[in-house]
C-alpha cells in the first residue's frame, strides 16, 4: 500500500465526523436559537444591494449554512434566493411563524421587470455607439469637412496629417468626428424627415489654424476618410447605459432596420418614430411587439383580433427630437417595420 492510500481511509473518516458534527451543531442551533456573533445587533437587519442569505450568515454567526435557520426565521421570503435591499430580517429564533414578520416598508419599491435579462455585449455596444450616430437634418452638412492634405492622396487613415475646413474659429485640441450620411429616417405617414443616420469614419484633432485653414491629425480611423466628408463636434460616448422605464406610457413604431434590411433580430440597429418630444433617453428600455392575427371565431362565425405578441427588446441608444436608434437586445421572431414598441412603468 502507497503513503497516500494509507490516508485515504483517515482522511474519509476525518470527513465524515466534520459533517456529523456541523449536521449536531445545526440541529443544536434549531433547538436552542441561533446565536449572531456580532454584538448589540440592531434587529431587525435591513438587506443591502448585493446580499445574499449565505453571506449574511457567514457575517454574522460565522458559519454561511446558517442561512437556512435565518430563512426559516423570516418566512415572508418565499426564495431565498432573491432577497432585495430594503428587505428586513430577523434573527429572533423565537418568532415561529412568518406571519409576525415584519415586511419590507412601503417606500421599498421592487421593479424586477426593469432589470435588462442578461448583460449587454461590450463590444457589441461600443460599435454600435462609436461608428454611427444618428442626426437631425439639419445637421448632416457638419460644421465642416475634409478639404486636403500635405501630399496628393484622396483618401486617409490613422495619424495621417490633413487640413479641415471649418465653419468658426476652432482652437488646438479640439477633437471633431469625421462622418458620412448613409440613411434617412423618414415618417411612413408623412414622409417628413425624422433624423439622418450617419457612419462615423474616425476622429481628428485640431493642430492650428493658418489663414482659415486647420492643420489636423487623424487620431482613430473606423474606415476610409477621403476629402470631402464632413466633421462634427466630437460625441463622450458613455458605454455604462443605465436602463430605464419611460415614465409615461409610450407607444410608436419601427420606421427603419439599418442598412435597408427586410428584416431584423437581436444585436441589430432600428429606427422608432420615437424621441426626445416623446420622453425618449438614451437607455431608455422598449417592447417590440407584434399585432394579433384575426382569425374566425369556430362558433360565432366572426372575425377576432387576437392580442399583441411580445417579440422582442430594445435600447434606446441617440434619441433625437422625433425619433431614436435602439439597439435590439433580444428577439423571439424577425423583427419589421411596421412593428409596434411601446414603453412605459406597465410595459
Amino acid at each position: 500500500m502507497t503513503f497516500r492510500h494509507r490516508l485515504l481511509p483517515g482522511l474519509v473518516a476525518m470527513l465524515l465526523l466534520a459533517s456529523v458534527a456541523h449536521a449536531q451543531a445545526t440541529a443544536n442551533s434549531t433547538q436552542v436559537g441561533i446565536q449572531p456573533v456580532k454584538a448589540n445587533l440592531q434587529q431587525p437587519y435591513i438587506v443591502k444591494k448585493g446580499d445574499t442569505l449565505w453571506d449574511i450568515a457567514n457575517y454574522f454567526f460565522k458559519d454561511p449554512m446558517q442561512w437556512l435557520n435565518i430563512w426559516e426565521d423570516n418566512l415572508y421570503i418565499t426564495n431565498p434566493d432573491l432577497i432585495y435591499p430594503g428587505n428586513k430580517i430577523w434573527f429572533d429564533s423565537h418568532r415561529k411563524s412568518g406571519l409576525t414578520i415584519v415586511r419590507p416598508s412601503p417606500e421599498v419599491i421592487l421593479r424586477p421587470v426593469q432589470r435588462l435579462k442578461g448583460n449587454l455585449d461590450s463590444p457589441l455596444l461600443l460599435t454600435a455607439m462609436q461608428r454611427q450616430d444618428f442626426i437631425q437634418p439639419e445637421q448632416e452638412q457638419g460644421v465642416g469637412y475634409v478639404l486636403a492634405s500635405p501630399d496628393e492622396r484622396l483618401n486617409y487613415g490613422l495619424h495621417d496629417h490633413i487640413y479641415l475646413k471649418l465653419n468658426h474659429p476652432t482652437p488646438a485640441g479640439t477633437l471633431f468626428d469625421i462622418f458620412r450620411s448613409t440613411d434617412t429616417i423618414k415618417s411612413p405617414k408623412t414622409g417628413k424627415k425624422l433624423g439622418v443616420l450617419v457612419e462615423d469614419l474616425g476622429q481628428v484633432r485640431v493642430e492650428a489654424q493658418e489663414n482659415g485653414i486647420y492643420p489636423a491629425i487623424i487620431t482613430r480611423a473606423f474606415a476610409e476618410i477621403s476629402r470631402g466628408d464632413r466633421v462634427k463636434p466630437a460625441r463622450s460616448i458613455n458605454l455604462y447605459l443605465q436602463p430605464t422605464q419611460a415614465q409615461q406610457q409610450l407607444s410608436g413604431s419601427i420606421v427603419y432596420i439599418r442598412g435597408g434590411a427586410h428584416e431584423a433580430a437581436q444585436n441589430q440597429v432600428i429606427g422608432v418614430d420615437l424621441g426626445k418630444k416623446h420622453g425618449m433617453k438614451a437607455g431608455t428600455q422598449l417592447s417590440i411587439m407584434r399585432t394579433g392575427r384575426t382569425v374566425r371565431d369556430p362558433v360565432s362565425g366572426k372575425p377576432v383580433q387576437l392580442p399583441p405578441e411580445k417579440i422582442g427588446d430594445a435600447l434606446v441608444l441617440v434619441p433625437q427630437t422625433l425619433a431614436s436608434i435602439a439597439l435590439i437586445t433580444d428577439s423571439t421572431a424577425p423583427i419589421y417595420i411596421g412593428d409596434t414598441v411601446i414603453g412605459g412603468p406597465e410595459q
